[in-house]
Order: C-alpha cells, then sequence, then structure tokens
C-alpha cells in the first residue's frame, strides 16, 4: 500500500471513531430532554422514542453515522441543538 492509502484508512477509521462517540452523546441529550417532560404530542412523543431506540440499536450495529442521523430526527423534534 502506499503512503496515501495508509492516511486513507486511518482518517476513516477515525472519523467512524467520532461517529461512535457522538451516539452516546446524542442519545444522553435526548433523555435528559425527555426526562425534562417536554410538551409533545402523543404522535411527537411516540417518534422521537422510537428513534431513540433505533439510533441505540445503529450504534450498538456499528453503524454509526445512520445512528447520528436518526438521532438527529429526535433532536429536531425536541428542539435540541
Amino acid at each position: 500500500m502506499t503512503l496515501r492509502s495508509y492516511l486513507a484508512a486511518a482518517a476513516l477509521m477515525a472519523s467512524s471513531a467520532a461517529f461512535a462517540f457522538h451516539c452516546p452523546a446524542d442519545m444522553k441529550k435526548i433523555d435528559e430532554a425527555l426526562a425534562k417532560s417536554p410538551k409533545l404530542s402523543a404522535e411527537q412523543m411516540s417518534d422521537v422514542k422510537k428513534l431513540r431506540a433505533d439510533g441505540e440499536a445503529l450504534h450498538k450495529a456499528g453503524k454509526h453515522q445512520e445512528s447520528v442521523d436518526t438521532l438527529a430526527k429526535a433532536m429536531k423534534v425536541l428542539e435540541i441543538k
């Protein structure tokens, strides 16, 4: 392998690791917001809980980008920045 290939592989692994640590932080933010009993409709609450659970499952499956994207949807409903 060339030096470029090694660098590209290292960058890919580093970005994957960054997303791996991002997921739990997002889940914690969602959990904290839910603990404050936000004013959401029953449908919104159901959606947020499902997105939160799906995000955790994706994280555990190693699909970190998908997890981050899913958790971002829940955070948008909860208006978490």
